[in-house]
């Protein structure tokens, strides 16, 4: 059935002997717009908050996710909020696996092909998103969005990066507990390096959208900079909690200790700074 509004453009357009616009496209133009920079944000720093508040700039969008979701069953109406806190990161995973996705892709973390399924007569999804495709540099697997990142980085820094791990390695390292088994995450060699040298490299990284640490002996691992690309979709689970805690000022370890990466403010994804 169309709206009213619709019906009125139909008529016009006939009045006026033009081509009426489609109902779809009348349709989506009256809908409310989701962000998905806004929803992603949310979905990595809500669930480590201990509280429920909201993450700037999201409730909107992520109001519109809940509503869409309580609307299939899948989240009760009481975390219908603009907190994309845990029961929310459940109820989308569940939405997920209805898709067919498996695995990493239906860890709660929204993703562009979800967030318009969900979506459907509800909402349109803006601030897309997207990760690109897989590739190697500089002899590691990543996407196209973090190799542009460190592609910046590096220009940054005026000096090439060693990888020793990239992204999409899952039960790669042991140590990394997981954090590697989907996109977004790096790490980087630091053999040669002085502790100033980790310090700014960790900066840069910081800079362009990573959250970045400089890892330690007296933290049970080798010298080197573990980083991860703040709001990348394809996230694992340990990484979009490393990127939350990053957010709420932690060092991304499992004992939560305080960040004691260099301090960069804003704390900037990489569309936020390829805006500033």
């Amino acid at each position: 059935m169309l709206t009213k509004v619709a019906v009125l453009a139909t008529a016009a357009a006939f009045s006026l002997g033009v081509a009426a616009p489609a109902s779809a496209e009348v349709t989506a133009n009256l809908l409310p717009a989701a962000s998905m920079e806004a929803v992603l944000k949310a979905a990595q720093i809500d669930p480590r908050r201990a509280d429920s508040a909201l993450t700037p700039g999201a409730k909107d969008s992520v109001l519109l996710v809940e509503q869409a979701l309580a609307a299939k069953g899948l989240l009760d109406q009481q975390y219908v909020d603009g907190h994309f806190g845990t029961s929310t990161i459940t109820a989308y995973s569940s939405f997920q696996k209805s898709l067919g996705y498996t695995g990493i892709d239906a860890s709660g973390l929204p993703g562009k092909t979800s967030l318009e399924k969900l979506g459907e007569n509800r909402y349109t999804v803006t601030a897309v998103v997207s990760a690109g495709s897989r590739l190697t540099y500089h002899g590691k697997t990543m996407n196209t969005r973090t190799k542009a990142m460190l592609v910046k980085a590096e220009g940054l820094l005026g000096r090439q990066l060693t990888i020793t791990q990239g992204s999409y390695n899952p039960g790669g390292v042991g140590a990394s507990a997981g954090t590697h088994d989907g996109g977004g995450a790096l790490d980087i060699g630091v053999e040669g390096m002085s502790s100033t040298t980790r310090t700014d490299v960790a900066r840069k990284l910081r800079q362009v959208g990573f959250a970045a640490w400089v890892r330690t002996p007296a933290q049970g691992f080798a010298y080197h900079i573990h980083a991860i690309a703040l709001s990348d979709p394809d996230l694992s689970s340990g990484a979009q909690h490393q990127a939350g805690d990053y957010y709420l000022g932690y060092n991304g370890l499992a004992g939560r200790g305080a960040d004691d990466g260099p301090a960069v403010s804003p704390k900037l994804t990489w569309e936020e700074y390829l805006r500033s």
